[in-house]
Formats: structure tokens, C-alpha cells, sequence
């Protein structure tokens, strides 16, 4: 009975026309009309009758026809919300490999070399630089080949050229002999030089060091070098220049890394030097043009540009001393040959 009630109140509209369209029609099977009037209303109430059903007929078959596309719809939007979750997790993995992919890439770029290939790959950084970053111990390779030979093609493509070391400071004696103490450890006799470790020699490499930044300054302008002097050695030395960074250590013989630019550890290690030379005790350099040097330095003229910077020598420091600093400033043997 309920669902005749339901049925009835959903299609009432056409039930009444139908049952009009019937009774009119009986009702007018009595009354004595002209022919043709009968057969028009006869056939007027037909079509009623006829509209009236076909509605009926078709609002039967609509009804399980939403009732599916209600029911499809339902289960449409079910199977959109999974596909939704699905997607945030294809997301969620896909970060993870792109996470996975860069740090496989990273990896990649860090390169181990040894022996020579650590020569070839410093003249491979110096050929092009703009920019050199040093922190090591006494600088003997920035002496040798990195500052004079980056000099000479920045002169020659007249181009600036920014250089920023950072050694150990030569006025501390504590940080020189543990300097030279760690590098008789670490190899048997003379290096490649043909000199053993001591704390002469290693006081003596770090002043020729100053004295070489301060002979290219005063002989090429567009160089901007700053040196910062440290009371803490390190086992590692840092070269890096604008295509890469290599770090090595004491024995040029030894393996060493090299990054590339461009990769999140090469601009760590930028940051890093540069920080670590902001703590260290800056050299005046842009003092040294009150103390002129000749293309042959003098003794007496090597004093004055230590006097005038604030660096002092060693008490007791002697001519030859001074002739042999200036030695290893302008002719420093190759560590690699």
C-alpha cells in the first residue's frame, strides 16, 4: 500500500488526466452529437488518454534508470576519491625518486683522483678561473704554479682576478712546529722539494707566501688577493676555482676529490673557506705599495714590506734568511714533479 501510495503521489498528474480522458470519453458516448463533433472529441480524449500513458510508461522506466545513474554516479565518485589518494601517492613517490635521482647525481660528480691526474686537474681549474680559494698549510703549490700562472692569463686576457688564501700564521711557533711535526709523520725523510719538515722551514714557506701575493699585487692591479693567517693547521688542503674544487692533502701523490660547480657541496666548501678566512688574522696587503719591491727583490726591501704590513720576522732572522724566502716567493719548486 505504501509503495502504491509513493507511486501515485509521484505520478498523480497523469493518472487524473487519464482517468478525465476515460470518463469524458464514456460520458460522451451518451450525449447526441453531430458526427463528426463525436469523432473529434472522441479522438481529442484519445490522444489524452494515449499522452497520459506514454507518460506513465515513461516515468515507470525512468525511475530504475536514475535509481542506476544515481547508484553509478555514487560509485563513480567513490572510485574518483581512491583514484584522488592514488594520485597524492604517485606524488609522494615521485618526490622520493626525484629526491633519490639528485642525490645519485650528486654522488656521481664527486670524483677520486691520484698521482698525476691531481697536477692535470689543477691546470684544468687554473686554465679559465677568475677566482682562486686556498686553505692549506704553507701554500708552496700557490706559489709555484696556481698564483703565477692565473696571474699571467688574467694579464694576458685583461681580466680581474680574485684570489683569497688562508695559511698558517708564520709568527705562531706553536702552529708551525705542529705544522712540520705532522708532516715528518706522514713521510720519511725529504718531500719533493728535497727539504725535510722543520719549524724553520715551515716559518719560512708561509713569509715567502706573503711576500709572492705582495709581488703580484704590486706587479698586476686588476689582482685582488687577500691572505688570512691561522693559528689551527689542517691535514687538508682546499683549491677551488670557478669550475671546481679539489682538496687534497699533504702528499701530492695521494688521492684527492674533486667536485664540480654547481653542486650543493662545492658551494658548502665556497662558504666554508670564506668563513673560515674571516676568522683568521687578515694581512694588510693593500699596505705593501709604501714598500715598493723590485723585480729582484733586496733584502733590505723584504724587511721593509714585513715592517710595513705588521708582520714581524723571526728574532734573529738573517740575510740569508731573507735571500732564501725570497727564493721560495719567486722560484718555489714544483711539489708535484
Amino acid at each position: 500500500m505504501t509503495r502504491f501510495a509513493t507511486w501515485f503521489g509521484k505520478n498523480a498528474d497523469a493518472v487524473i488526466a487519464l482517468v478525465l480522458a476515460v470518463v469524458v470519453a464514456v460520458i460522451g458516448l451518451g450525449v447526441d452529437l453531430p458526427n463528426e463533433a463525436e469523432i473529434t472529441n472522441s479522438a481529442i480524449l484519445a490522444v489524452i488518454g494515449l499522452l497520459a500513458t506514454s507518460v506513465l510508461r515513461d516515468r515507470g522506466r525512468r525511475i530504475p534508470v536514475e535509481a542506476e545513474v544515481r547508484d553509478t554516479l555514487r560509485a563513480s565518485s567513490a572510485t574518483l576519491d581512491g583514484l584522488s589518494d592514488r594520485l597524492g601517492d604517485l606524488d609522494r613517490l615521485e618526490g622520493v625518486v626525484s629526491d633519490t635521482k639528485r642525490a645519485l647525481d650528486e654522488t656521481a660528480v664527486v670524483r677520486v683522483i691520484s698521482g698525476a691526474e691531481v697536477a692535470r686537474v689543477l691546470a684544468d681549474a687554473r686554465r679559465e678561473t677568475d677566482r682562486w680559494l686556498f686553505k692549506g698549510g704553507t701554500g708552496t703549490y700557490i706559489r709555484a704554479k696556481t698564483l703565477p700562472e692565473c696571474v699571467a692569463t688574467a694579464r694576458r686576457e685583461r681580466r680581474t682576478l680574485l684570489f683569497r688564501l688562508e695559511i698558517i700564521d708564520p709568527t705562531h711557533p706553536e702552529v708551525c712546529e705542529a705544522y712540520a711535526r705532522h708532516r715528518r709523520s706522514v713521510a720519511d725523510g725529504p718531500d719533493a722539494t728535497g727539504e725535510p719538515w722543520t719549524l724553520e722551514r715551515t716559518r719560512k714557506e708561509a713569509y715567502a707566501t706573503i711576500l709572492a701575493a705582495c709581488w703580484h699585487k704590486q706587479r698586476f692591479g686588476m689582482l685582488d688577493i687577500d691572505i688570512g693567517l691561522s693559528r689551527t693547521m689542517t691535514t687538508l688542503r682546499y683549491d677551488l676555482a670557478a669550475s671546481k674544487v679539489v682538496v687534497t692533502r699533504d702528499d701530492p701523490r695521494g688521492e684527492a676529490l674533486v667536485v664540480d660547480s654547481g653542486k650543493f657541496y662545492y658551494g658548502w666548501v665556497s662558504a666554508e673557506l670564506q668563513t673560515s678566512l674571516d676568522q683568521a688574522r687578515r694581512v694588510p696587503i693593500e699596505q705593501a705599495r709604501l714598500a715598493p719591491l723590485d723585480d729582484e727583490p733586496t733584502v733590505e726591501e723584504v724587511r721593509k714590506l714585513f715592517e710595513v704590513i705588521g708582520i714581524d720576522l723571526p728574532q734573529g732572522c738573517t740575510d740569508r734568511d731573507i735571500i732564501e724566502i725570497i727564493r721560495k716567493a719567486l722560484r718555489a719548486r714544483d711539489p708535484y714533479e
